[in-house]
């Protein structure tokens, strides 16, 4: 099963090309240029390096969030596109359960956070189960202390890790030196768009165009800063 994967959810994205759980290809976005002049480039070049057209692709996995308001919209307007032209379906997956991924075998819950700025942090906590990972705690932005107090809370005297890109945070957090116990940390380290697109391979969660949903958790600039101006 060919696809096409994409993440722009933030400046460490990625697109990749993979076929059921093989990487074919992978290149990372170089941080500081735009994803509307790097992506649809960097996609024509990666699928001609392996002499793949759209027509080929059995779909296009994508990161449906959380991350920053322009750059999920980016990855999922182009998705879309690609379905309104191609007709190919769209597995859209999680970035925060993408990260659940890498937790240890030992676990049981899986805690999972990426840094959303203002001192808050994307966030949610899955539990292990036969049939995956089952959300917890659904995907938030939420300040770091309040989180880790409620997956403490949740997870109680079970196995739990920590995964995430942003994993310093921890060590700025007032809970976390008096409560960290033995719970493993596991940084993840960019790309990460082969891993997206192995497991839209494993779960099969396709959708349409008009299904397709990004996960913005919090809303745009515009919206914050534009009530804040007409409610001083």
């Amino acid at each position: 099963m060919l696809l096409l994967s994409i993440d722009t959810c933030d400046s460490r994205g990625s697109i990749a090309l993979v076929n059921g759980d093989r990487t074919l290809g992978e290149t990372s976005h170089p941080d500081g240029e735009e994803y509307s002049s790097w992506l649809l480039p960097a996609v024509d070049k990666l699928l001609g390096e392996h002499r793949v057209s759209h027509s080929d692709l059995a779909g296009y996995a994508a990161a449906s969030g959380p991350g920053s308001f322009t750059g999920v919209r980016v990855g999922l307007t182009t998705a879309k596109a690609w379905y309104e032209i191609f007709g190919k379906p769209i597995y859209p997956v999680s970035r925060l359960a993408l990260l659940a991924e890498s937790a240890p075998s030992s676990a049981e819950y899986a805690g999972t956070f990426i840094d959303a700025q203002r001192q808050q942090i994307f966030a949610a906590l899955y539990r292990r189960s036969a049939q995956g990972w089952q959300t917890i705690i659904e995907e938030s932005v939420i300040s770091p202390l309040d989180f880790f107090d409620s997956c403490a809370k949740a997870a109680r005297d079970s196995s739990l890790a920590w995964v995430s890109l942003d994993p310093d945070i921890l060590s700025t957090t007032p809970f976390w030196e008096s409560q960290r116990g033995s719970a493993p940390i596991v940084r993840v380290h960019p790309p990460f768009a082969a891993a997206l697109g192995k497991l839209a391979f494993r779960k099969q969660n396709q959708v349409d165009a008009l299904s397709l949903d990004a996960n913005y958790v919090r809303r745009s600039d515009a919206e914050i800063f534009g009530k804040k101006a007409a409610h001083p």
